[in-house]
């Protein structure tokens, strides 16, 4: 015979069984902790062990940074060409007609191609001066002569030491008391036919047709932040005595710095440019021969592999700074990509500052260090990583915009979701994060809140 009886509300239903398997538990859990305790007791962690191991759990590791920068890199360089094609289509010089004339009835000649005066495998001599004067030297001594490179060959890559064009010279720039008080000091290289002379007081060796004048400043202002921060745990700071009393007064100040390298480059091209018609920024390089055909050489000073964390302060103790001179001739396309990333400054739209000079670093270091094959891969992830986000976009914003109702749908995680976005953007915010990652962030938190919109109203 089965006997059935009621269950009062206060007995469990769960059959017996189930307290036995929870005994069976418990006993397995404290054998376990009897057994990771027979030992001793685990080994302490100091507080300071602690804080670098979440600061290391923290950080985004090398690959994520230089994922970061490509995407960076992919969204400026298309803001570049769509503002220089935007450019273009509008300064280009409309066509002068045939027979077209001016407002005194002369005829307009149409605009004609320019050769450049130094054809192939001329010879040149080439002179580079230091001066606190940007117009060029006056006075041309041997002691503003930093170096004389004679017999060089326009066109030739295959002089110098190591049979590849370069050649290289150490030197020593004495600084004058203006300099070392935030003063300007200026590099002036010429170029010459070969046997020529710079000086227009030497009238019988001196073309100024002939003669290329490029000047470069040597030094570089940047700005030398102060702070009154110590370690909070040692009560310790990095900053010397200097800093630390001028921290008191002031949070920033504009500084000096010089940078041990510099790059002559000198273009190797014989493009039959017209005057008016170059497209930027290379405009901004060649020089024209007035009332003549024809145009100079390109000189370009090279800096872009100057790394921001090689720049030193020039301060009154610095009496004198080395200095490497490299000449190197340069092709027309390197000399476009050199010419594009020195006016980038001019077409970003969206300036960071001296961030921007650290992201720039990181990227060069990683094209440097980095495997060509890997940077290709990182590059091809990227603009597919670019692409499934603003797909994961599109589709949030089509999936809730298309519902009638909040049936299956949770209104806390929408409202979670909210607050977790807020967070992660405060955090991207605080940390000086990548800008496309900022946008990113803050383009999430926008759907975010108009789902909020859509829940409530």
């Amino acid at each position: 015979m089965v006997e059935i009886r009621e269950v009062s509300s206060d007995e469990d239903p769960t059959p017996s069984y189930t307290s036995a398997n929870q005994r069976n538990m418990s006993n397995d859990q404290s054998e376990s902790n009897e057994i990771v305790t027979q030992d001793g007791e685990p080994p302490e962690i100091s507080f300071n062990e602690q804080v670098d191991r979440a600061r290391e759990l923290m950080q985004p590791t090398p690959m994520e940074k230089f994922m970061a920068l490509a995407k960076s890199l992919i969204l400026r360089a298309l803001v570049i060409y769509f503002v220089m094609s935007f450019i273009r289509g509008n300064s280009t010089p409309a066509k002068a007609p045939i027979n077209a004339k001016d407002a005194s009835g002369k005829l307009v000649p149409p605009p004609l191609s320019s050769m450049n005066i130094y054809p192939n495998g001329t010879e040149f001599d080439m002179y580079v001066f230091v001066s606190e004067n940007s117009f060029g030297i006056k006075n041309f001594t041997d002691e503003s002569l930093l170096w004389k490179l004679p017999g060089l060959v326009y066109g030739d890559w295959y002089s110098g030491p190591t049979q590849d064009g370069i050649f290289t010279h150490n030197c020593l720039v004495e600084l004058s008391q203006k300099v070392q008080n935030n003063g300007s000091i200026y590099l002036h290289t010429y170029l010459v036919p070969a046997g020529f002379s710079p000086d227009p007081k030497i009238s019988s060796r001196y073309s100024k047709a002939k003669t290329v004048l490029v000047t470069k400043m040597l030094n570089r202002f940047k700005r030398k932040r102060y702070a009154k921060t110590h370690n909070l745990l040692t009560g310790e700071t990095t900053a010397s005595k200097e800093e630390q009393e001028k921290a008191k007064l002031i949070s920033s100040e504009i500084v000096s710095h010089w940078h041990p390298n510099m790059t002559i480059n000198l273009v190797t091209d014989w493009t039959e440019w017209k005057a008016g018609a170059v497209p930027p920024p290379l405009g901004d390089y060649i020089q024209f021969v007035p009332d003549e055909m024809s145009y100079k050489p390109v000189l370009f000073f090279n800096d872009y592999w100057n790394l921001r964390k090689d720049y030193e302060p020039i301060n009154q103790t610095i009496s004198e700074i080395p200095l490497t001179l490299t000449f190197q001739p340069l092709s027309m396309f390197k000399w476009q990509l050199y010419a594009a990333q020195a006016a980038r400054s001019q077409w970003n739209m969206f300036p960071t500052g001296e961030d921007d000079d650290e992201e720039q670093d990181t990227l060069k270091e990683a094209i440097l260090e980095t495997n060509p094959y890997l940077l290709g891969l990182t590059f091809a992830v990227s603009i597919l990583h670019s692409i499934f986000e603003f797909l994961a976009f599109k589709n949030d914003i089509q999936f809730w915009n298309n519902r009638k109702s909040l049936e299956g749908l949770s209104v806390r995680s929408v409202v979670f979701g909210v607050f977790q976005s807020l967070v992660v953007l405060l955090y991207v915010l605080d940390n000086d994060t990548n800008f496309v990652i900022r946008m990113s962030v803050f383009v999430g938190l926008l759907i975010e809140l108009w789902k909020i919109n859509k829940v409530f109203f």
